[in-house]
């Protein structure tokens, strides 16, 4: 592990990729206090399902911080925008 990453240089990651990564290492760091600091190789599919759900809830509740509602990450296809949002709309 690098200096940066300690003091919280997201070494180039974009905020959503930050927030990911701080939700599996929470995620992670819970499941070695549970298990008492060893994850054995047949707890994997259910730790790798806890980090699923922690990843599912950060994308669930996480908002760009400067990503007005009329940008998009589509190139201004505001049809793609709309059909996106009422996709995850239910989430």
């Amino acid at each position: 592990m690098t200096d940066a990453y300690v003091v919280g240089d997201p070494d180039g990651l974009s905020p959503l990729l930050v927030e990911l990564r701080d939700a599996v290492a929470r995620e992670l760091h819970a499941q070695l206090a549970l298990r008492g600091e060893r994850i054995e190789l047949a707890d994997l599919p259910e730790v790798s399902y806890q980090v699923t759900i922690q990843v599912e809830q950060t994308l669930r509740v996480w908002r760009p911080a400067r990503q007005s509602p009329d940008e998009s990450c589509f190139d201004g296809d505001r049809n793609s925008v709309n059909r996106s949002k009422d996709v995850t709309g239910d989430l």
